[in-house]
C-alpha cells in the first residue's frame, strides 16, 4: 500500500495510543501475513488516521468510549487493546473499574464480570511493563 498522510498519521496516532514497543509486536504477530497486513493498513489509514485524529473529542475520551463499546458487545481482546490506550491516556485503574461497574445495570453482570477479568489481566501487564 502506497504510504497516504493518513496512512503516516495513523501510524503515529496508533504508536502514540498503544506504546510504540506494543504497536510493533503487534505488526510482528498479528498483522504478519498478507490477508491481515491489509486489514491493518486499513486500520491504520481510517480508523486511526482520520477517525482518532478528529478534532470534537480528546484522546482520553475516545479511549474510555471504545472501553466503553468493546464491553457491551462482548469484544474481549479489543478490550485489552483499548485498556492499554486508556490507561495511556491517563485514566486511572480505579475510574475504568468504576466505568465498568456502572455498566452493570445497563448491559449485565456476565459481560462486565468478562470486562473486570480482562482488565485484571491488562493492568497487571501494565504494572510488569512499568
Amino acid at each position: 500500500m502506497a504510504e497516504s498522510d493518513n496512512y503516516r498519521k495513523g501510524t503515529e496516532m496508533r504508536a502514540s495510543l498503544m506504546g510504540e514497543k506494543f504497536a510493533a509486536d503487534m505488526n510482528k504477530s498479528v498483522y504478519d501475513d498478507p490477508m491481515m497486513q491489509k486489514f491493518g493498513d486499513y486500520a491504520r489509514e481510517a480508523v486511526f488516521g482520520m477517525l482518532w485524529s478528529r478534532p470534537g473529542l480528546d484522546l482520553k475520551t475516545k479511549t474510555l468510549i471504545c472501553v466503553i463499546s468493546d464491553t457491551a458487545q462482548a469484544r474481549w481482546p479489543e478490550l485489552a487493546i483499548h485498556l492499554r490506550m486508556a490507561r495511556r491516556q491517563g485514566w486511572t485503574e480505579d475510574e475504568l473499574s468504576e466505568a465498568l461497574m456502572h455498566l452493570c445495570g445497563y448491559i449485565g453482570l456476565p459481560s462486565v464480570r468478562e470486562a473486570l477479568l480482562t482488565a485484571k489481566e491488562v493492568f497487571e501487564e501494565l504494572r510488569k511493563e512499568g
